[in-house]
Parts: C-alpha cells; structure tokens; sequence
C-alpha cells in the first residue's frame, strides 16, 4: 500500500465550449505535507474569470486524514469486501488565504476531531495536480476513484464558487434535501437548490424547509461512499451529462461560503450513515412516549373542541398518545399567550391536567415572529435584552407573519437564550401556565409574508434595511464586505422567486456576531430549534426534550424531530412521505421523522386516509395533522379509517420497543439508521437500487404499503433472503427472495408487511385495543418473535431504559441484550448488559416456521425477567 499523500500530475491544455469553463483554474505550489496532513496555496493567474463576482486570487488548500469509526454492519448478499483500514474520513477544506469568507460557526454545526490519522491506515486518498488545480478522492482498497474535479477548473468568488466532479454513467446517487423528488435522484438536466423556503403543497423540483448537502454514491459491489459540502450558503447542485462527451457529472454552484468537503468511505451504506452522523452529529434520542400517536389540527375551534376530539378517540377505541396545539390557542397569533375566549389559561389548564391524568401528552406551537407592540411583555422583555435582528440603522428589522407586524429573534445575540429560556419557563410554569410536554417551532424558514421590501408601507419605513459592510475583522471567517446581499449575480433556482429575501428574512440583515443571514439564512430554524431543546432543558433538566422543527439544516437531528412540511391530500404526496423518510432517515441522520398523515392541505378521502393511516404507524413520528381550510381528518371520522388505524396502530404499539431499540442504535454507538432503503441490506443487488415504496424498519421488518391509487394490491419486490409475513407468521410463498411478488386483495385496514429471515424481534403482548398509551404498553409482557435465516440462524435486540431520562443509562439503569437464536442446535440465548429494573417478563419465544417438518410456528413459554441472562435448550 502506498504511503503517498498526492501524486502530483500536469494536465494539458483542454479546450471547453461553454464560457465558465474556460477559466484558467489555479496553480497550486507551496506544497507542505506529512503523514496525516497536506497544506497548499493556490494561486489565480493574471487572467480573471469573475464570472458572478470577484475573483479570489488566493487560497488554501488544508486536507486532513480523520479517523472515523468504520462500524462493519453485516448485511445479507453484501458481496463487498471491507476494507481493513480504519481510517473512514477525508477532509479537505478550500478556503480563501485571509480566512474572511464565511464558514458555518462551530456553535451550529461543531467540527469532529481529527486525530491525525495516518494516510497507511487510510480508507480513502487525496491525489491532485498542480496546474489548473484539480482533485480526486481515490478508493484505496480497489483503485476506484469516487471524486474527480479535473473536467472543469474550479471557480472561486466573492458570490460564486463552482466546483464540478466526474461521476459513473449509471450513477446511482441519493440524498441532497430537503425535497420530494425520487428518492434515487435523476441524473439529466437536474438542478437541486438548497435554500430553505416556507414550501405549501411540497412542489416537486423545488427547494423544501431544509438544506443538507450531503449525498451517497452508492456503486453495487464496489461498495458506497458519502460527499457532505459544509456550506450553508446558498446553492444549486446541478446533476447532468456533457453535451460534447455525454459524461456524467454533479456540479456544485454555491452564491458564496467555501468548500469544507467531509468524505465518507463507507463502504457499506450503513456505515456511511453513520459516519456521517459522526460529521453532523449523531441524532438525539426521543422520549419514548414520542412513539405513540399524535393528532393535531390547524383550525379546532376552542379548547373545548379539543376535549371532545380527545373524547372522541377513546370512544373509538383509538389509541392517541400526544394533542398539539396549533396557533389557534393564541391571542391574536401571540406566543407565549392564550386566547381569552375559545382557549382561557384555566380551560387549557385543565385540558392538559385531564390528559396527563390519562398518561397522555401535550405539545404547543410557537413561530419566531414576535408582535411588535411594546404592550406585549415578550416582545417588550425581549426588547429590553436586546435579542432582536437590527435594520441598518439599528432600529429592530420587521416584517410580517401571524401576529401581524413582528420582529424575530437573533439566536446569535448574547441575552437571547436566556430570553427564551425566560419566555418558556414562564408561559409553561406548570403551577401557572401550560405543562406542556414538548414545543413545535414552526414557520422558522424563517417564513416573511412580505413577498419584497414595501409590505409595511409604502414608501418603505425608515428601519429598511440597507446593504453595508460586514463589521468584522479580517481573518474571522465572517464573511467578505461589499457583497450584494439582496440579489447575487447567480440566481440560484430558488422557488420563492429570484429574489433571496423575498417571502423570509432579508439576506443583508446582520446578526450580533457579524454574519449575515445571506450566508446563515439555511441555519436559522435549527438554530431556533436547538434554543428551544435548550429551553425545555432548563425548565425540566432530567427529562429528554422532544422538539419539533420544519425547517432544518445538517445535523439538525441532534435537537429536534422533522416532518415533511406542508403536503396534500394526494397519492402522490402519500407515495412522496416514503421517500422523504429513506432520504432524511438513511442519508441526513435525521430518524426522528414523519409526514402529515393524510395529507395537511386539501381534503383527503376516506380511502386515502385508510391508507395513510396505514403507512404512518410504520414511521417513526406518526401524527394526523390538517390545515384551517380542510375539511377535519381524525382517524374517528370514519370506520374504514378508524378499522384500519386500530389495526395498524395496535401493531405499531406491540412494536414500540423494537423501533425505540432501533432509534437508540441510530443515536448510539451503532450508528444505525432506523428506516432504510433495500439496497442497504441488499447492496449487490441491482434491482433494489430504484425501489422507494419499500423499506426496511429497523433490520427485520420490510414494509411494502399499497401504492396504487384506490389500489387493492401491491407489486412488491422480494430481495434474496427468508420472509415471514408479520400479520400470519407464515412463510411468505414463493419467497426465495429476488422477484417481484403480486399481493392483491389488500384491504384499506391491511397493509403488507414482512419479518427478514435471522432476525428477532421483540414484542409487547397485547391485541387491538388494549394498549391505549405508551404508559400502558411499557407495562406489558414480551413475546420474542424469531425468524430464522436460511442458515437457521436469527440474532436481535432490546434497550430498556426509563424512557425519559436525559442522560440516556445515568448511573447503569438501562439494558441492552442480545438475542441469538441457533436452529441447528435448538438453543436460545438472551445475554447482554441488564441494569434496568422492571417487572415485566419475556412470556413465550415463538420461533417462525419452527414447527413439526417446518409447518407452523414454535412456542416455548416462560417466563424469564429480564433482569438476568437467560435461555433455554430444545
């Protein structure tokens, strides 16, 4: 294995028709580097592109061998063989000489360590050439290069950076949200704009609520790998083919930043995953009562409303674990308030006390806009802090959302997380205000109904702001003055219009640090988000926070759950939700996420909404929510969806602790993601690489919804492996696996579902109907379910904890145990860490397809607590 760091190479001249590519690119030379590390500067020759900007004429080049953890998740039919270098992590960094163009601060997104790790042990390599500068990543265990910069010279601007990279002419890439694309993004004539945008109806092809520039090259037996861009600017990514040569390519186009590339060597799509969270941040883990089902509706008319749909499911005999509250509780679209009339501060008290007395839970909205009005305590408290975004000339910057006239919080100013903390500590005191079991930021894009810069009168009011020079010092990585902050030369493809600022902030607006929301804008609602896990820490210090954000950018899922923004009422975006799930639950370390069930905006249809139903209770945050224009949707309304939804939901509570297992592996030392795509389990096969109706929750189950509008069937596709269908036990005829499998008559309250071969699975005991609430189902027994494998082999596991606690195993009190179960030898076995105490037992083992001549299942009855090890031998 070499131990070079570069390989230094010199190109030719080559002759590009189009005009950007003509550029000279740079020359790199002052050339440092030891075993862990390189350095470069590179220098622009006299002749200039300055194509959208000025030109950079110095930079740096910093590349850095990073360590890792490469977790070897075993798959089934994997045929890729790993690696034995450990070394998973590239970085390199391009940025300008004075270190005065912006870079994301570490108090959003907190840089990993390096360690210093050796180019030998090193599972990925960086080779360039000096003159034009270009780059590859190189696969070290087969030679194959996975980054290659050498088809266009780089680009390097003061409001422009392009980079472009070669890519395989079938290329199967994922990941660049947030959008409702296909899950297998296409690969001609295809622009992916990141700029979070407040985004009704989720459009196809457009930017979304959230940014997360990372994407996943998977390449079949040659293994996958990750790219993440660490830029929060602005960007289209554009995917397509040269017309001259028709050669594959991605092509970054950001409005400004640097390129902080992290490349992740996988080479198993698992463990890119996880090396990715590795990056961003692993993913908190959520209250286990955040499992159960949530109901909410924009438009209930008064808090009594509120009682009878609460009423209303119990009668039906519905599970519902969590009421929200959307801005109609307000006073005048107020946070922090209560309307006098249909929401008075005693009846929601009571609302909430009722519900906790049922073991149920409560969670309330708040959107960033402040009213400005200076009778409004909040506004008048938060005024006196200090907290608020300024207008040039230091007056607070308004706008417009809910409340009317508002001004919003700089997350970044000194006073202003202890203001909110203040703020949520006061309105939700549980001895005078609302006991609130979690918070929903909303509308944090941040979203501005003032499509440009005269809503607030005409002519425009004396706190306009007006573009000025950044004040910080040079060397700060701020961000470079004399930029056009409003309208850039690159127009990125932005939906909401050319204009940067219109419908959100305006992008000239300076933050208490002296960055600008050009360059932060995408950071803001994760910001907001991360403030409020903060706050809710502080009023409740041992218990998890559960937070809820729309809009998001990388890392995001160390503070808050997502769901997918405001759909419709559609098969489409039914079909869309499954997708949106594989994209931020295998790609963007986000598992804590969910769609609108039966769709936000529109009416559904009781068909619809069946299904909907259906498919919800097999994703991690399940919650029916509806806008003020459509018509009410509660499951109650009627009894297909009602049927369907007791169904659903009672699997989806005997489940509970398996998907709590897999969320605490997505968080944990596992990495693992909680719902993923085939071809993660089945990385060799080809004909998983499209399929996104599909997917694998945790590592046993595999989820196959009907799809078909009005469908009473499914075509669904069988990977090479043992299945057993979850609802009968039996094996799934015709299931050697690699085929396409026909299900018809599928009725509305049924959906497919399929337990993989060597596997295990844990499950409560209990029917439709008997588990109300998560309070309820952690009282009930086990029955472990076994599936083996065509070997006869199956492993699993479990984690028990409290469910609540924020220091996740305090003082020893969890346990995590294993079980293996050995066909050939007949012996189970539960073995593990057990420091959880509980009264509950593992009742019986049931062993798939166990029985006499392998027809029929086997039972072993208990019981064993689980407070030991335990086992038993045919």
């Amino acid at each position: 294995m070499a131990r070079l760091l570069l390989g230094i190479f010199v190109l030719g001249t080559t002759v590009l028709a189009a005009p950007e590519l003509t550029c000279p690119g740079y020359t790199a030379t002052n050339i440092q580097q030891t075993d862990s590390h390189l350095t470069a500067d590179l220098t622009l020759p006299s002749s200039s592109c300055s194509l959208y900007g000025n030109d950079i004429t110095n930079l740096k080049l910093i590349v850095e061998y990073q360590t890792g953890s490469l977790s070897m998740i075993l798959t089934p039919q994997a045929n890729i063989t790993c690696s034995p270098l450990s070394d998973t992590r590239l970085h390199v960094l391009l940025q300008d000489a004075g270190s005065n163009i912006y870079q994301v601060q570490e108090q959003f997104l907190p840089r990993p360590i390096s360690q210093n790790a050796s180019a030998a042990t090193a599972a990925l390599h960086f080779s360039f050439k000096t003159s034009p500068f270009s780059f590859e990543v190189i696969r070290v265990s087969t030679g194959q290069v996975l980054f290659d910069t050498s088809a266009a010279p780089l680009i390097f601007e003061s409001q422009y950076v392009r980079l472009r990279t070669k890519l395989p002419q079938d290329v199967n890439l994922y990941g660049l949200g947030e959008h409702s694309d296909d899950f297998r993004l296409a690969t001609t004539n295809y622009t992916r704009t990141l700029w979070n945008a407040e985004s009704p109806y989720i459009p196809r092809g457009q930017n979304l609520y959230g940014s997360h520039p990372v994407y996943f090259d998977h390449r079949g037996v040659l293994g996958t790998h990750g790219v993440f861009l660490l830029n929060s600017n602005g960007m289209d990514i554009i995917i397509n083919q040269t017309e001259e040569a028709g050669e594959q390519y991605l092509e970054y186009n950001t409005i400004g930043g640097v390129l902080d590339f992290y490349f992740l060597a996988g080479p198993e799509p698992a463990a890119v995953s996880k090396q990715y969270a590795e990056v961003v941040g692993l993913p908190a883990l959520p209250p286990y009562w955040s499992l159960g089902f949530h109901q909410c509706k924009y438009g209930w008319p008064s808090v009594d409303y509120v009682a009878e749909v609460v009423a209303n499911y119990s009668a039906a005999g519905i599970p519902l674990e969590v009421v929200w509250g959307d801005i109609d509780y307000m006073d005048a679209h107020q946070d922090f308030t209560t309307d006098p009339v249909l929401y008075p501060l005693d009846r929601m008290r009571a609302l909430v006390d009722s519900l906790h007395q049922h073991n149920q839970r409560y969670v309330m909205i708040l959107d960033p806009g402040i009213h400005n009005q200076a009778s409004y305590d909040p506004f008048a408290r938060g005024a006196q802090k200090d907290v608020f975004l300024k207008a040039a000339d230091g007056s607070h910057y308004r706008g417009n959302q809910w409340a009317g006239e508002v001004v919003w919080p700089d997350w970044l100013a000194a006073n202003t997380q202890d203001w909110w903390t203040n703020e949520v500590a006061t309105f939700f005191n549980p001895a005078t205000g609302i006991d609130i079991d979690g918070l929903w930021n909303d509308m944090n894009e941040a979203s501005n109904f003032c499509p440009d810069v005269t809503c607030l009168g005409d002519p425009p009011p004396p706190s306009l702001p007006s573009p000025s020079p950044n004040n910080t010092a040079p060397g700060t990585k701020k961000g470079l003055p004399g930029r056009n902050l409003f309208a850039p030369p690159y127009p990125i493809h932005n939906h909401r219009g050319p204009a940067l600022s219109g419908y959100t902030l305006f992008t000239n607006i300076t933050a208490a640090d002296g960055t600008a929301l050009y360059d932060t804008h995408n950071l803001y609602g994760t910001a907001m988000a991360a403030a409020t896990r903060a706050a809710l820490l502080a009023r409740r210090p041992a218990k998890r926070p559960f937070v809820l954000t729309r809009s998001t950018f990388a890392g995001a899922g160390r503070v808050a759950a997502h769901w997918f923004g405001d759909n419709d009422s559609s098969w489409a975006h039914y079909r869309a939700s499954i997708a949106q799930l594989l994209a931020f639950a295998a790609v963007h370390a986000m598992p804590m996420v969910g769609s609108d069930v039966c769709g936000f905006n529109g009416d559904t249809s009781e068909h619809l909404c069946a299904r909907w139903a259906t498919l919800g209770a097999f994703q991690p945050f399940y919650r029916n929510h509806a806008d003020v224009t459509a018509a009410s949707q509660e499951f109650y309304r009627w009894d297909v969806v009602a049927a369907a939804a007791r169904k659903a939901m009672g699997a989806r509570y005997r489940l509970l602790d398996y998907l709590y297992t897999a969320l605490r592996r997505a968080g944990g030392r596992e990495g693992r993601p909680v719902a993923s795509p085939l071809w993660f389990w089945w990385p060799g096969d080809e004909r998983t690489f499209g399929v996104q109706t599909q997917w694998m929750l945790g590592e046993a189950l595999m989820v196959a919804p009907v799809v078909e509008e009005e469908g009473m069937g499914v075509d669904l596709y069988l990977p090479g492996d043992v299945w057993f269908d979850f609802w009968t036990g039996g094996r799934v005829e015709g299931g050697k696996g690699g085929e396409v499998v026909r299900l018809d008559g599928v009725g509305w309250e049924d959906i497919p579902v399929f337990v993989r071969g060597g596997t295990v699975v844990p499950m409560r005991v209990g029917g439709i109907g008997e588990m109300m609430t998560t309070e309820e189902v952690r009282g009930r027994n086990f029955t472990i379910v076994v599936a083996p494998g065509g070997d006869g082999m199956a492993r699993g596991g479990l984690f028990l904890d409290d469910g609540e606690s924020v220091d996740v195993g305090a003082g020893g009190q969890w346990s995590e145990i294993e079980f293996v179960w050995d066909g050939g030898l007949g012996v189970f076995e539960a073995n593990g860490t057990f420091g959880f105490g509980t009264e509950v037992v593992v009742e019986s083992v049931v062993v798939l397809g166990g029985g006499e001549g392998g027809v029929g299942n086997l039972t072993v009855t208990g019981p064993w607590g689980l407070g030991e090890a335990f086992g038993f031998h045919l």
